[in-house]
């Protein structure tokens, strides 16, 4: 195997390396497309699974809808459609002739799906309506990058309509919640939430509350949003319900949605100069398991390995679910080789025997975290592997805070603020031009404002006038 760039020297060059190695992804032909490899479509397929559960558990249920939209509807929410007008794609011609409207293809699905909202609820009984769907996305990027800005890509987009804006409001925040949860217990990627700021907002939102996590260079990457959409597209879609008083009023809803980029945040936060580093909960493969002989100690070492498998098969659980693991028994590469390409991917644990394991009833368990090899007895094998996997789960999440309390800084000096890296919280007086102006000197913006900051008085960081409490600013992605 070639060797990959570092991940101190080039950290760009390494995530593409990391990406294309471990058989993640690969470039498309269409410019600023990609090809989902099986493996990394693993990783989104773990990632689906369990947090379509998450989102399920609050009474939300799937649907699909079209891919391409009326021309017509984007034009309805006219802060919608400016704020994606320069990323979106058109169909002009179908069927063999000129359309006589164009469709576009979708960016994001409120417009269709609003269209839909308002034909089928009708009355108080037809809410909360809760909605998700998984589908794939079309916005016209100019700079793309593998995972995580691409032309298409896969998501999840939850749309929802309520009887009143309390209600609504309540299940922005029970939605990031979700995602909080999903991120740290599952990717094990500590996060900070909060409300972004006017210019950062979803085109159409009263507000939106975004999740930001720090990756391996100490910029931010904005993970998943949830939005409070108010009646901004309620009103020119017509959505409206006859309420127990027999009035007709406008529904209050939001939208929220995670995507594939989350791939690339892992990548990003958790691999090092071997390559991807997976945690156990979301990894295609969780164990691999190596056979090692020389001549005829071929029979005997597969003998050992089976009856481990069998072990795996009858009781290995983790996470309630069964162990994904993985023989290799390719003849044609040696053990070493095997060792470093399945480094290379992220395998949490490698589980070898050899000879002397044989002769000492054990077997070598190898840590892909850390590195960290031991020897237990046969018998133990299947619970130690099981507590082993709980551990590194745990152990990349310790690492990833640690990482982001380090990086994160809080700093009234301009000077300092400018040449700071990571999370910096900082005094902001509130006023657009201002947020526009330190994002011209510095190339960071506004990644939160938090929900429940404390009130703490001082000078904006640039202009200096009053603030009343701290936001945090990072260079992102």
């Amino acid at each position: 195997m070639s060797k990959q760039n570092s991940r101190e020297m080039d950290f760009s060059a390494w995530y593409n390396d990391i990406v294309l190695r471990a058989e993640l992804a690969d470039y498309a032909p269409v410019k600023g497309c990609m090809i989902i490899r099986p493996y990394g479509y693993g990783i989104w397929e773990n990632i689906q699974s369990i947090l379509d559960k998450m989102i399920k558990s609050v009474g939300v249920k799937n649907a699909y809808f079209p891919l391409f939209i009326p021309e017509s509807f984007i034009h309805k929410e006219a802060e919608h459609l400016t704020g994606f007008s320069p990323e979106l794609a058109v169909v002009t011609y179908g069927g063999g002739k000129e359309l006589e409207e164009k469709l576009v293809v979708r960016p994001t699905s409120e417009t269709i799906i609003n269209a839909m909202f308002s034909k089928w609820i009708q009355s108080f009984r037809d809410l909360p309506l809760l909605i998700n769907q998984w589908a794939n996305i079309v916005r016209w990027e100019m700079r793309t990058r593998l995972f995580l800005r691409t032309t298409e890509f896969l998501w999840q987009e939850g749309h929802t309509a309520h009887a009143d804006h309390t209600e609504a409001q309540e299940m922005t925040l029970r939605i990031l919640s979700i995602y909080e949860d999903f991120m740290q217990s599952v990717l094990a990627i500590p996060i900070i939430y909060g409300r972004k700021s006017e210019a950062q907002r979803f085109p159409g939102a009263l507000e939106t509350y975004t999740i930001e996590a720090m990756m391996g260079d100490k910029k931010s990457l904005q993970a998943g949003t949830s939005h409070d959409l108010g009646q901004n597209f309620a009103k020119p879609f017509d959505i409206t319900y006859q309420t127990k008083k027999n009035k007709l009023e406008y529904v209050w809803q939001t939208s929220w949605g995670v995507s594939t980029r989350l791939i690339g945040a892992i990548v990003m936060v958790h691999g090092d100069d071997i390559g991807l580093v997976l945690p156990p909960m979301i990894a295609p493969i969780q164990v691999v398991l190596i056979p090692i002989w020389k001549g005829d100690e071929k029979e005997k070492v597969l003998q050992a390995i089976h009856s481990l498998e069998g072990k795996f098969v009858s009781n290995g659980i983790y996470a309630n679910l069964p162990i994904r693991f993985h023989t290799d028994t390719r003849e044609e590469f040696t053990p070493g080789y095997k060792f470093n390409e399945w480094e290379m991917k992220g395998v949490p644990l490698r589980v070898e025997i050899g000879p002397r394991d044989l002769k000492n009833s054990t077997v070598t368990i190898a840590r892909r975290d850390g590195g960290e090899r031991i020897i237990v007895k046969e018998g133990k094998a299947l619970e130690v592997v099981i507590s082993t996997l709980e551990a590194i789960q745990g152990s990349l999440f310790d690492k990833a805070k640690r990482f982001m309390e380090d990086n994160t800084y809080v700093v009234d000096d301009w000077k300092e603020f400018k040449d700071k890296k990571g999370f910096i919280l900082s005094h902001w007086c509130g006023e657009a031009k201002c947020e526009e102006d330190i994002q011209k000197k510095t190339n960071m913006t506004i990644r939160c404002i938090p929900i429940n900051g404390n009130v703490e008085k001082g000078k904006c960081i640039l202009c200096g006038k009053e603030s009343k409490m701290r936001v945090v600013f990072a260079k992102a992605y």
